[in-house]
C-alpha cells in the first residue's frame, strides 16, 4: 500500500542485518545507513572491518568509532593514510614566543595527532571481539598500550606490526594472553629482541600458523630456535634479516613438519640450511629465495628431491643458481604451477625447457631480465604446459615472435600476457595470441617497438574478453589498432595509449562508443589528442574513474573541466597545475593530481 514502511514493519532486525553484511560496496552500505534511524543503527552493527587514519587525532577517532561499531572483528590503523590535522588556523596573537617554546608546542601537536597508548586502550575496551589488528607505522604506540590490547582483546587471532616502536614486553603480553594468535608479522619493529618473540612463541605455541620478521636487527637464530622447538603446527614463515644464519633456519626446518610456505631474504644462509629444508619440509608448497649468494645448485636439488609438493618457486638475484638446479626441481616438483626467475643470470634455455617437459600444471611464469633465455625455451613451454594462463616477460632481449607463437598455439586457456621492453617480439607473435587465445583477459606489451596495428586488428577480432589493453610506448600503433580494440572488445575496463604519436581524436570517440565500461584510461604523452576527442569519450563511458592526460599539449583547461563535470565517478586526474582552472579546482579538487614539470 503506498504509504506504507513494509520492510520495516515486516522484516526482522536479523534479516536486515544479514543483508548488510551481504552488501558489496562501502559506499552502498552508507547510503542504506541515511534511509532512518533503525537501518543506520542495524549497519552499524554489521559492520566487520573499519579502517582509519594513524594520524589527525586518532586517539579521539578510535573512541567515537568504539561506541558506534561494537561487532568490528578487523581493525586497520595506518598512519600513513591522510586524516585531519586541526591545527589553529586563526589569525596569530601579538604575543611573541621564544624559539624553544614554539618548538615545544609543535612537538606537543605532532604527538596529539599519533596514535598512542591511550588510543590502544580504547582499542582494547571497545573492541573486545576484535581478531585481526593491523597497526603501520603507529610509532607513539608502546609496550603499555600493546599490553593493554592484549590484556582484553582476547580472541586476537592476526597482528600486524609495521614500525611500531613496541618493545619485548608488549610481546610478551600478547604471548602470555592471546592465547588463539593465528598470525604475527613483525617489519621493522627496531626495539623487539629475541626475548619478545621467545615469550610468544612458548604462549602462543598451540596456535601459532604464520610468522613474518623484517629488517628487527635484534631477532636472531635464538627466536628460531625457539619457534622451533614449540610451534609445531606453523605453516609460513617469511625472513628477511642480515642476522639469521643457517641455525635458525634448520631449527624451523626440523621442529616445523606442517611448513608450507617459506619466504626468505637472508644473506647468511647458506647450501646446508636449504638442504635441511629439503629433506625434512615434505608438506613445502611455496619457496620465494631473494637475493642469495651463499647457496648453490646443491640447494634446489634438495628441494627437488624431497618437497613433491612444491607448487610455488620464486628465485630473484640468485647468481650462483643455474640450470642444473632448475632442471632438479622440475624433475621432482611436478605439481608446480607458479615459477618466477628474476635476475638470474646464469639459467638459460636448457633450464626452461626442463620445466616445459616436465610440469604440465604449470599456470603462471615469469621471466623478468634473463637474458639467456630463448625461444626455444618458450616453445617446449607451450608443447607441455597446456593449462598456462598466465605470461609475463621483462627485459628478456632474445625472445622473440617464434616464442610467443608456440606459447599461442599450445596454451589456449591464456588470460594474462605481459611484455615489457622486449625488443625482438612483434605483431607476428600477438597476432599468433588473437587468433588462438580466445579467453585473453589482460594484454600488455609495453615499448615493444615491432608491435603494429595488425596486431590489435587479430586482438580486436579475437578476443571479445578482453579487459586490460596496455599499449605504451608502441610507436606502431596508432588510430586502426585502437579503433579495433573499441569495436571488438566491449569488456574493456583498463586502456594505456600513452606515448602513442599517432592517436588522434576520431580514436577516442570509437573508444568511448564501444567500450561504455571503461574505468581508467591513460593518455600521456599522446599529442595528437585535444577536448574534442575527450569530449566525445567522456560521453558514452560514464563509468569513468581515472584520467591521466599530462604533457597532451592539445588538452586545455576547457577539456579537464569536461571531465570533470561529466564523470560524476571521477576519482583521479593527472593533469599538469597550468591547465585546471580555478572553477575546476574548486568542484573537485580532491581528484585532481598535479604532475611536476617545474623539475
Amino acid at each position: 500500500m503506498k504509504g506504507q514502511d513494509w520492510i520495516n514493519l515486516m522484516l526482522p532486525d536479523e534479516l536486515i542485518l544479514e543483508i548488510f553484511r551481504n552488501l558489496g560496496s562501502k559506499a552502498t552500505r552508507d547510503a542504506c545507513a541515511l534511509v532512518c534511524r533503525r537501518w543506520l543503527t542495524l549497519e552499524r552493527l554489521s559492520r566487520d572491518t573499519i579502517r582509519i587514519s594513524g594520524s589527525g587525532s586518532p586517539d579521539s577517532v578510535v573512541n567515537l568509532i568504539a561506541s558506534r561499531f561494537v561487532n568490528v572483528t578487523n581493525l586497520y590503523i595506518d598512519e600513513r593514510l591522510s586524516g585531519s590535522h586541526p591545527f589553529d588556523s586563526g589569525r596569530r596573537g601579538n604575543v611573541r614566543q621564544s624559539t624553544w617554546l614554539r618548538l615545544r608546542l609543535m612537538a606537543e601537536r605532532f604527538e596529539s595527532y599519533c596514535l598512542s597508548d591511550a588510543g590502544l586502550a580504547a582499542v582494547a575496551d571497545g573492541f573486545t571481539k576484535l581478531e585481526k589488528l593491523t597497526l603501520i607505522w603507529c610509532s607513539n604506540a608502546t609496550n603499555a598500550g600493546l599490553t593493554f590490547v592484549a590484556q582484553k582483546c582476547r580472541f586476537l587471532k592476526c597482528l600486524d606490526l609495521q614500525g611500531c616502536y613496541v618493545g619485548d614486553q608488549g610481546l610478551s603480553a600478547i604471548g602470555e594472553c592471546c592465547k588463539q594468535l593465528e598470525v604475527l608479522n613483525l617489519r621493522f619493529c627496531e626495539g623487539l629482541t629475541d626475548t619478545g618473540l621467545v615469550d610468544l612463541a612458548i604462549g602462543c605455541k598451540k596456535t601459532l600458523k604464520s610468522l613474518g620478521v623484517a629488517a628487527c636487527a635484534k631477532i636472531t637464530d635464538v627466536s628460531l630456535e625457539a619457534v622451533g622447538s614449540h610451534c609445531r603446527i606453523l605453516e609460513t614463515l617469511s625472513l628477511d634479516s642480515e642476522y639469521i644464519n643457517n641455525k635458525g633456519v634448520i631449527a624451523v626446518a626440523k621442529g616445523c613438519p606442517l611448513l608450507k610456505n617459506l619466504n626468505l631474504q637472508c644473506i647468511m644462509v647458506t647450501d646446508e640450511a636449504l638442504t635441511a629444508v629439503g629433506s625434512l619440509c615434505m608438506l613445502l608448497e611455496s619457496l620465494a629465495l631473494h637475493s642469495f649468494q651463499r647457496f648453490s645448485d646443491k640447494s634446489l636439488c634438495a628441494i627437488g628431491k624431497g618437497c613433491k609438493k612444491l607448487k610455488s618457486l620464486m628465485l630473484s638475484d640468485c647468481y650462483f643458481l643455474s640450470d642444473k638446479g632448475l632442471k632438479a626441481v622440475a624433475a621432482g616438483c611436478t605439481e608446480l604451477s607458479r615459477l618466477e626467475i628474476n635476475g638470474c643470470h646464469n639459467i638459460s634455455t636448457y633450464g626452461l625447457e626442463s620445466v616445459g617437459r616436465s610440469c604440465m600444471h604449470l599456470t603462471e611464469l615469469a621471466l623478468l631480465y634473463c637474458q639467456k633465455v630463448g625461444d626455444k625455451a618458450l616453445s617446449e613451454v607451450g608443447k607441455g604446459c597446456k593449462y598456462l594462463q598466465a605470461l609475463h616477460l621483462v627485459d628478456c632481449s632474445v625472445i622473440g615472435d617464434d616464442a610467443i607463437c608456440g606459447i599461442a598455439i599450445g596454451c589456449k586457456n591464456l588470460k594474462k600476457l605481459h611484455i615489457r621492453r622486449c625488443y625482438e617480439v612483434g605483431s607476428k607473435g600477438i597476432i599468433a595470441i588473437g587468433d588462438n587465445c580466445k579467453y585473453l583477459t589482460d594484454l600488455s606489451i609495453r615499448f615493444c617497438d615491432r608491435v603494429g596495428d595488425e596486431a590489435l586488428v587479430a586482438i580486436g577480432n579475437g578476443c571479445p574478453l578482453l579487459c586490460h589493453l596496455n599499449v605504451s610506448g608502441c610507436h606502431q600503433i596508432g588510430d586502426t589498432g585502437i579503433t579495433a580494440i573499441a569495436r571488438g572488445c566491449p569488456q574493456l575496463t583498463y586502456l594505456d595509449v600513452s606515448v602513442l604519436q599517432n592517436l588522434r581524436d576520431m580514436t577516442l570517440a570509437e573508444v568511448g562508443e564501444g567500450c561504455p565500461l571503461l574505468k581508467d584510461i591513460v593518455l600521456s604523452h599522446c599529442r595528437e589528442i585535444t577536448d574534442v576527442g575527450l569530449a566525445h569519450l567522456v560521453k558514452r563511458c560514464k563509468w569513468l574513474e581515472s584520467c591521466y592526460m599530462v604533457y597532451c599539449p592539445g588538452v586545455t583547461a576547457a577539456g579537464v573541466a569536461t571531465v570533470i563535470s561529466t564523470c560524476v565517478n571521477i576519482k583521479k586526474v593527472l593533469i599538469e597545475k597550468s591547465k585546471v582552472s580555478a572553477r575546476t579546482r574548486r568542484r573537485a579538487g580532491s581528484a585532481i593530481s598535479y604532475h611536476c614539470v617545474d623539475l
